[in-house]
């Protein structure tokens, strides 16, 4: 079995030769897909591969609305899917229709609508700017001053964000299924287990949970977080995909998997949906491709554009 994955990963790559093809992973895809990518990393950090590259062909292993940003600020591009399946419960809790809906009956508060990279590009088109987990505290306190801002979807990210810069926002009331499956009681027992090791939570946990944490960050500041500290054991409250890039990048430290009150899994079923088989057999046929209306493209790729900005 071991090898048969061997032998796929290798066809994959010559597969990606052929194709012209880049392949990105997020942190939380299978191990074997992200030891196949040329880039593994967070939302931002996949956005500036995409943008950066000069393939013909982008295979995104990662969800739905991650393909969609790499074909908003690729048009030229094609962008694969491995399994179009691969949605997202965060981004599903803003379905374009309603926020306009919502931004048309507040027309006179002129919203400034600040979203986080976890919507669909047609969300991405009502907004004003995009943020990821790494770099919202910075597009919140670049907000215009005079305006009011409304933050979708993640009202955890957002009220964390809120905490931070001081800035007051309306927040959308929407939340990813994993990071509020971890609990105060989980995070608290686990920690009697290991009461040497740092908790490092993600932002879209609760804010019980992240009152518990030794810090609070994004995946990719995880990564640097960890390998700076002196601390040799850590409690990592994220999904668990993200364990494998820091046991690979950090293999002297030990990571522990923060658990729910449910299990000690912490997985997106929808991060897991893609897999290797389905990764070679999309490069393969080219397809599932991710195709988007040019007028909300073009709408969706203005806030994504001022969000690198803002961040380079």
């Amino acid at each position: 079995m071991v090898a048969l994955a061997v032998d796929l990963a290798e066809e994959l790559r010559e597969l990606k030769r052929e194709r012209n093809a880049v392949i990105l992973a997020h942190n939380y895809q299978r191990p074997e897909l992200q030891d196949v990518a040329d880039f593994v990393g967070d939302s931002l950090g996949l956005s500036y591969a995409a943008q950066k590259t000069d393939a013909d062909v982008i295979l995104f292993c990662g969800v739905h609305f991650m393909a969609e940003t790499a074909k908003i600020i690729n048009p030229a591009k094609r962008v694969i899917l491995p399994d179009l399946e691969a949605g997202c419960s965060l981004s599903e809790s803003c379905p374009p229709a309603r926020l306009k809906a919502f931004l048309e009956k507040n027309a006179a508060k002129n919203y400034y609508v600040i979203a986080y990279i976890n919507c669909s590009a047609g969300v991405k088109a009502l907004s004003d700017v995009i943020c990821t987990s790494g770099n919202a505290e910075k597009v919140v306190r670049a907000a215009p001053q005079d305006r009011q801002l409304l933050f979708v979807p993640d009202q955890n990210l957002g009220a964390w964000v809120m905490e931070r810069t001081g800035r007051k926002m309306d927040l959308w009331q929407g939340n990813c299924y994993v990071h509020v499956e971890f609990t105060a009681r989980s995070i608290s027992k686990i920690r009697e287990e290991y009461p040497d090791a740092v908790v490092v939570a993600h932002p879209e946990c609760t804010y019980a949970v992240r009152m518990l944490a030794d810090e609070v960050c994004s995946t990719e500041k995880m990564v640097s977080y960890c390998k700076n500290s002196p601390a040799h054991e850590f409690i990592i409250v994220t999904e668990a995909g993200m364990l494998h890039r820091l046991k690979k990048e950090i293999p002297d430290k030990i990571f522990i998997a923060g658990p729910t009150d449910n299990c000690f899994c912490g997985e997106c079923r929808y991060m897991k949906m893609n897999t290797l088989e389905k990764a070679h057999r999309a490069l393969l046929n080219m397809e599932p491709e991710i195709t988007l209306p040019e007028e909300i493209r073009r709408r969706a790729e203005r806030p994504i554009l001022r969000m690198l900005e803002l961040s380079a």
